[in-house]
């Protein structure tokens, strides 16, 4: 166990590197100059330069990420440009907003998608089979955007059941939290339940074909024993990797959800920080949104061992 895990530690680090240079070079490459963002329209051009020149952003691209690197092996991101805040600070004060977000969404989309795959891969070919394979292409087919737009129209705006956006600290409202994150969480999950919820139903007709499901029934046991106790274990396998895929996603995904319902976590801090420059800011959210898959990819591999103890960690790739 210790092995794999210093090994995979250990390729995370080329991993990081790859990733945070790229990034750096594709931010550097969009129009526009930071400086003459945060000074305005009406700066002059010799103040705009001495800007650039106190921010080192008039010297070569690699000497700026060298130098990035160099703090960053330091546990220091920079400074953001339009916050005037460590960058550090300002993701880690957004962290459990996007985590709140996330993990909700998670559990409605695992809750949800595993007894409606089992009840779909029992009642194969029917139509309640049918039924909920339409809804989840339907789920699968439809933009987060366009979901969260017509959410907010019908439950919003025609209906005023919830509000359009904007969000609520639990410890000061937890009423009011729970009511601010129901349609973005809905939003976020409705996908992931479609998937999961086919990747389920393949998995427990796969499974339930097995021998020792066989003379499970033929024992006579129940079909809920068979097919939650004996069945759904194995099935969860194949679920869990993607699970875990959706966990590592979590930051990109809230982008646009984030945006769409002015939920100030780290998904809407990325989208302003892409429209003010702020270097820095993207660059930290890209660098801790790769590290996320990274790590989760590991715990799935864990998992895996957990769930099967015929797969040995020790041979895991």
């Amino acid at each position: 166990m210790m092995t794999f895990l210093t090994r995979r530690l250990l390729l995370m680090i080329p991993v990081a590197l790859l990733v945070s240079f790229v990034t750096f070079m594709l931010i550097h490459l969009i129009p526009g100059d930071p400086a003459q963002v945060l000074l305005g329209e009406s700066a002059t051009p010799q103040a705009v330069a001495a800007l650039d020149h106190k921010l080192g952003l008039d010297q070569p691209l690699l000497v700026q990420y060298l130098l990035w690197l160099e703090q960053a092996l330091r546990g220091n991101l920079g400074q953001s440009l339009q916050l005037s805040q460590p960058v550090m600070q300002a993701i880690l004060q957004r962290l459990p907003v996007t985590a709140e977000l996330g993990v909700v969404s998670l559990i409605i989309s695992v809750a949800l998608a595993i007894p409606l795959g089992v009840l779909a891969a029992g009642r194969r070919n029917t139509p309640l089979d049918w039924l909920i394979n339409v809804l989840s292409l339907i789920g699968t087919a439809i933009p987060s955007f366009v979901l969260g737009l017509l959410l907010i129209l019908f439950l919003a705006v025609i209906l005023r059941i919830f509000p359009p956006g904007g969000y609520v600290p639990f410890t000061e409202d937890p009423l009011g939290n729970l009511h601010d994150l129901i349609l973005p969480a809905i939003t976020l999950a409705t996908g992931a339940v479609a998937g999961n919820m086919r990747q389920v139903r393949a998995s427990m007709i796969e499974v339930l074909g097995q021998d020792y499901i066989r003379t499970a029934r033929a024992k006579g046991l129940r079909r809920n024993r068979v097919y939650f106790i004996h069945a759904l274990r194995n099935a969860l396998l194949p679920l869990l990797t993607i699970v875990g895929l959706q966990a590592g996603a979590i930051i990109g995904g809230a982008v646009i959800i984030e945006t769409i319902f002015l939920w100030p976590g780290i998904g809407y801090l990325a989208v302003q920080s892409i429209l003010s420059k702020d270097y820095p800011v993207v660059q930290g959210i890209v660098l801790l949104s790769a590290l996320s898959y990274m790590l989760v990819n590991l715990l799935v591999d864990i998992g895996y061992g957990l769930l099967d103890p015929r797969i040995s960690l020790g041979s895991a790739h």
